[in-house]
């Protein structure tokens, strides 16, 4: 993370104002120069005599030797090969491909596609200003809604271990939320609404922290800075919870602010064991503000439940989400299994169902955890058969990603463990399922197919100059004869 810590303001928003001309103007450059080609193409093709052009260069290229073709697919070979060695060496770092996510970043926004923001939008809902929600993506980044404070219990990593435990891209999704959150119901911000936006924008914790008190000081009813406060600066949860009271006291008509603060009170009543008093504040908050639906706060509340282990609530919640018209999550599906497999998972046995077959009941849980399963595979292979090590969630989650398993797997494992049998059972349908294997990127295929067919020409060419030279000659004067349109009689022809 960069310290900005004593860092002049004025120069601090220059330079990522210059990153961000900079970022923009290389994201389109490549197509105004193409496109600039085109044009040039176009407008000198009748002036230059392109056309004859072309035809010279293929008399031109009907003189070189073999050896050239040789050079050509080798150096294509070369190249594509080590394309495809930092393509891997991606993966396997980032668990992504590299040209996959430059192409998703630039490219998706050209063609109409939407941001990942998860939050965009949600509370213009509450107030009744938004449009009707259109059908939306499971697979797409959503805000945690379980998401951890991060000075009571995210910085107690980095005490320890010394390492951060968010990336930088995380928590900027985090600072956008915020921002959209705590804009304010006032057409023009005030001094300190306008401290408050840029302290969300800090990458430094302390930057922030100092931003938070700044606004305290222009307004001692800034809801929004004791808000950041108790998120990042309140080391006990207890802290926190004084911070939010203190936040929702003078949080006024605002409805984003009342919200998020009623929620994260619920999270600490919770976190300090008072878990019917949590229940209670996330079922007032959902009469309250029934449109909340996209926040997923009945996540919360199905974990507060589990916690309770009242079963028969927990069903009810599902039975209201658990429906084909709504986004899905992993725990919305693997709590449903859960509370199939957790009436069989005593008794079952693989050996005995193998003899005598499965009975009603045990077919209802297996049919669960298949679907739970086909919805997010990465729950039991990384986390809930514990074949990788727990670590903290993320605040913001891919949906059907490995994200989402760690998530759920932080909070619900202990419900499953709970339940007798049910890790066992959930174990022993998951093979039977499948053992889902880490797919390759399509890049990585690509190049690798790409390395691999231009070797095998090299070969061939190196083996067999003058076939391939006759070849090679064929395909580019067949090409050559009509530039705009290709034409199977004349491909033929040339070809004999």
């Amino acid at each position: 993370m960069e310290d900005t810590a004593g860092s002049n303001p004025q120069s601090l928003g220059f330079t990522e104002k210059l990153k961000s001309w900079l970022s923009w103007s290389w994201t389109y450059v490549c197509f105004i120069w193409f496109g600039m080609v085109l044009i040039m193409i176009y407008v000198l093709w009748s002036p230059l005599k392109l056309q004859e052009s072309l035809t010279s260069a293929s008399v031109f290229l009907n003189t070189l030797t073999p050896k050239f073709y040789v050079a050509l697919t080798g150096t294509s070979s070369l190249i594509s090969g080590l394309i495809l060695i930092f393509e891997w060496w991606y993966f396997r770092k980032y668990g992504t491909s590299f040209i996959e996510q430059v192409s998703v970043s630039h490219l998706r926004p050209l063609l109409g596609g939407v941001e990942s923001s998860s939050t965009t939008g949600l509370f213009a809902s509450v107030n009744g200003e938004a449009e009707p929600r259109p059908s939306v993506s499971e697979c797409k980044v959503w805000r945690n809604p379980l998401n951890l404070f991060r000075g009571a219990e995210y910085n107690r990593y980095t005490w320890v271990t010394g390492k951060e435990p968010l990336t930088y891209y995380d928590m900027n999704l985090s600072a956008q939320d915020h921002q959209t959150f705590f804009t304010g119901d006032t057409p023009q911000l005030r001094p300190e609404d306008a401290v408050m936006q840029k302290a969300w924008r800090e990458r430094n914790p302390q930057a922030r922290i100092r931003a938070a008190y700044q606004a305290i000081e222009m307004n001692h009813e800034c809801a929004a800075a004791y808000v950041l406060l108790a998120e990042e600066e309140a080391t006990t949860i207890t802290e926190a919870e004084r911070l939010f009271k203190k936040a929702l006291s003078i949080a006024g008509k605002d409805i984003n602010l009342l919200v998020y603060i009623k929620r994260r009170l619920a999270m600490c009543a919770r976190k300090l064991g008072r878990i019917k008093e949590a229940v209670k504040m996330m079922r007032d908050l959902m009469k309250e503000f029934p449109l909340l639906g996209m926040l997923n706060i009945h996540e919360n509340l199905l974990e507060a439940l589990l916690e309770l282990q009242a079963y028969a609530d927990v069903q009810a919640v599902l039975a209201k989400y658990d429906d084909i018209s709504l986004p899905k999550s992993a725990t919305i599906c693997y709590t449903s299994a859960l509370l199939k497999a957790r009436a069989v998972s005593d008794k079952f046995s693989p050996e005995a169902a193998s003899r005598r077959g499965l009975s009603t009941a045990e077919m209802n849980a297996v049919e669960a955890i298949h679907r739970a399963v086909e919805f997010n595979p990465h729950v039991p292979k990384v986390i809930l058969i514990e074949m990788k090590s727990l670590i903290l969630p993320p605040e913001h989650i891919l949906k059907r990603g490995d994200s989402e398993a760690i998530a759920y797997a932080f909070f619900h494992l202990q419900h499953w463990k709970r339940a007798e049998g049910a890790l066992n059972l959930l174990h022993c349908t998951w093979e039977g399922v499948c053992v889902p294997e880490e797919e390759l990127p399509f890049f990585i295929l690509f190049t690798a197919g790409l390395c691999s067919f231009t070797a095998m020409l090299a070969m061939l060419t190196h083996q067999f100059p003058e076939l391939m030279g006759v070849f090679a000659k064929a395909v580019s004067t067949s090409c050559s004869l009509q530039p705009w349109r290709f034409r199977t009689v004349e491909c033929a022809h040339g070809f004999l």
